[in-house]
């Protein structure tokens, strides 16, 4: 449970707060790449951090992410000309580049100097596997790129799955890294007799209550949740929080599964969630992102249809399954036992409960239990991260320490007893495939 103090500190994100402050030291996702399609095309709308921006792609293809209000009367730069490397305001023809530039001031005299006296707010960005990103840091210097694994990988051997939530950015955090949620949210229908005997999915099912092992680490934090597998055995999920807001899931054979997860704040009650998985083949032993066999195979597990995008600040990526249509819940199929929540897609089913909380849940009223344990870490270390920031300057994990994020997440069969974070020590690290764990049936 958090006292009220510290659910304000750790979940609001605007200009000038606490947790804000540190999300600023990081470089953060703010958009697709695709959503700028070629030079010189639309400008979209994005709501990062609290603040309205603007990002477009200029005449020779680089993207600009802009203050949304025009520095001169304060009209909006989405309504503006995008062309001849800048943004034109609409109002009077005030044009900025990426960097915030004034690089033309049309209703001035020709010879009047005043627009290299004025310049809009912009944030560096830059590109990488298939996101754009940027710093919105006060350093003149921007620090590393975190060296996420999906961030290397070529075009056409991986997949971003971005949606809006709506709901605090940590809910959508919390919901991630809570892994005894999948034994009843996702599986709660399914019966060891309903899977394959020796399947993670039949250990996952057989004992819904894991143990749990989490450690500090350079990045964030890391658990194991295990539970008893074959005998002389124990079956491990293995997953991450890396600061500030990105996680790797446990579902995929550990060695093998290239995943994270990020949960991008747009303001206090909004998150841009992008999913980047390394594509695999059907041969590989893991065809989904999550493991079902026998009687569920026939459970929806693929991304969730979206809405098409508009124009405003809360279009981008909404999930047609929603609060709106109680997330397609069907009581029939609850009843029947086909769906244990009633809601047929998995990632509506995460979304449904996480944003039923409320667009920020209050803390003090919960009780936290020993599954929480890894929620309970992750807390703690948010709030000493964000508070030494504040109060001592303390330069939050990570920031300059890109290598640290060059790990994996993933489940495995461990002997009985071994020492977990030893044993899966060169299974966790980033860039180097391990063909042989593709032996071990998911």
């Amino acid at each position: 449970m958090l006292s009220k103090e510290d659910n304000e500190t750790i979940t609001r994100v605007g200009p000038g707060t606490t947790m804000g402050n540190l999300m600023r030291q990081y470089w953060v996702p703010a958009l697709m790449s695709s959503e700028l399609p070629q030079p010189d095309c639309d400008p979209v709308r994005v709501m990062l951090l609290g603040e309205q921006l603007i990002a477009f792609r200029d005449t020779d293809g680089r993207v600009g992410l802009i203050q949304d209000k025009c520095p001169h009367r304060g009209a909006s730069l989405f309504f503006g000309r995008n062309g001849e490397c800048g943004i034109r305001c609409v109002y009077h023809g005030w044009q900025f580049d990426i960097h915030g530039n004034c690089i033309d001031m049309p209703n001035e005299p020709e010879d009047s100097d005043f627009k290299h006296k004025v310049k809009a707010v912009t944030y560096p960005c830059v590109e990488r596997g298939g996101l754009v990103w940027t710093y919105m840091g006060t350093r003149e210097t921007p620090p590393p790129l975190p060296d996420i694994e999906v961030n290397q990988l070529p075009d056409g051997e991986y997949t971003i799955n971005p949606t809006m939530l709506e709901c605090n950015w940590l809910q959508a955090v919390e919901g991630e890294i809570d892994t005894s949620h999948s034994g009843f949210l996702h599986f709660g229908s399914i019966t060891p007799e309903d899977t394959q005997e020796g399947t993670y999915l039949y250990y996952t099912v057989k004992d819904r209550a894991p143990r749990y092992s989490v450690v500090d680490t350079d990045y964030g934090v890391m658990y194991g949740a295990y539970r008893p597998a074959k005998p002389g055995w124990t079956y491990w999920r293995i997953a991450q929080f890396m600061f500030p807001f990105f996680t790797q899931s446990p579902e995929g054979i550990l060695g093998n599964h290239v995943i994270t997860n990020a949960w991008v704040p747009m303001d206090d009650t909004h998150t841009m969630s992008y999913i980047i998985i390394r594509k695999v083949s059907s041969e590989s032993g893991w065809p989904g992102r999550h493991p079902i066999q026998g009687t569920a195979a026939n459970y929806p597990t693929v991304q969730t249809p979206t809405l098409p995008n508009t124009t405003d600040w809360f279009g981008r990526f909404r999930s047609a399954v929603n609060a709106s249509n109680d997330y397609g819940l069907d009581r029939d199929r609850q009843r029947s036992g086909l769906d244990y929540s009633g809601i047929p897609y998995l990632p509506a089913q995460d979304r449904a409960v996480q944003e039923s909380m409320g667009p920020i849940y209050d803390r003090t009223q919960e009780h936290l239990a020993i599954s929480d344990a890894m929620v309970i870490r992750v807390r703690r270390r948010l709030l000493a991260a964000a508070r030494g920031l504040a109060e001592k300057q303390v330069v939050p994990p990570g920031v300059d320490s890109p290598a640290v994020y060059r790990n994996r997440s993933g489940s495995t069969l461990l002997p009985e007893g071994a020492d977990w974070i030893e044993a899966t020590k060169e299974l966790r690290k980033a860039f180097v495939d391990h063909p042989e764990v593709l032996q071990q049936q998911p």
